[in-house]
């Protein structure tokens, strides 16, 4: 007998056939040893290897697969994800398992025993434990995060860390109002969430840099830099006001 989901474990992937297998094993054996029905979302971005087929062929329970032929960023994968996911709680997290599952349990803490509206994991703050991160990377972090704060008056110490956990109706706002797909859309996420006046906790996580990434860290700076930009142009014009969220959590037909 099928239970509703009370949290959705959303894995963007994009050519992760080298990597997301671990991860999708490593969730699914930490979650079955939860006392609590889940649902584990792997949300293609369009993938030209065999990550798709890759997904279909292990036997977990739980497991679901969302397909797409055209590839639209990793903030349009998440979206799609916390479209499909039926849980009270919606996790993204990435396919590296640079974050482990267990890390959850602090999120979890802060959504239902402090009343928090969405968790983030960090690697910028007290408590949080950093491994192989290159020197280049912590200079970037650290610069891209000052960046933030300044122009965007937010409190938070890394806006990037890819494993953030939200309340469904946090989710059903957030993700419903967001315009940016690409590598910054958490950025646009955490903006949307000081707008509406949601309550956010920063959380302190074990993080370890794996080898595989298909991002360029140039690239996607600069990237990173316009977006900055926009979403404070965005705001500056009254868009964000003007735009409330249209789409409901699992409107969006299921892959």
């Amino acid at each position: 007998m099928y239970n509703k989901p009370e949290i959705s474990i959303i894995i963007p992937a994009y050519n992760e056939a080298q990597r997301i297998e671990p991860t999708v094993l490593a969730i699914s054996d930490y979650m079955s040893q939860l006392d609590r029905a889940y649902e584990i979302i792997v949300a293609d971005d369009g993938s030209s290897d065999n990550t798709v087929a890759l997904m279909q062929s292990l036997d977990i329970p739980h497991l679901r697969i969302l397909k797409t032929k055209a590839n639209g960023g990793k903030g349009s994968a998440v979206q799609r994800g916390m479209f499909a996911a039926q849980g009270d709680l919606l996790l993204f997290t990435d396919a590296d398992n640079a974050t482990p599952i267990e890390e959850l349990a602090g999120l979890l803490t802060q959504i239902e025993q402090h009343n928090h509206d969405v968790a983030i994991g960090s690697r910028g703050i007290a408590g949080a434990v950093v491994e192989n991160k290159s020197a280049l990377r912590k200079a970037f972090s650290y610069g891209l995060n000052g960046i933030v704060r300044l122009a965007l008056q937010m409190p938070y110490r890394d806006t990037q860390c890819g494993f953030k956990l939200f309340t469904r109706k946090a989710a059903h706002k957030l993700f419903g109002t967001q315009t940016m797909m690409g590598f910054s859309f958490d950025l646009e996420l955490l903006y949307l969430a000081a707008r509406f006046g949601y309550r956010v906790a920063e959380v302190p996580v074990h993080w370890h840099d794996v080898d595989g990434s298909t991002v360029d860290p140039i690239r996607e700076t600069r990237r990173f830099l316009r977006d900055i930009i926009t979403i404070r142009r965005t705001d500056l014009q009254g868009a964000y006001r003007q735009l409330p969220a249209t789409t409901s959590i699992g409107e969006y037909a299921h892959a």
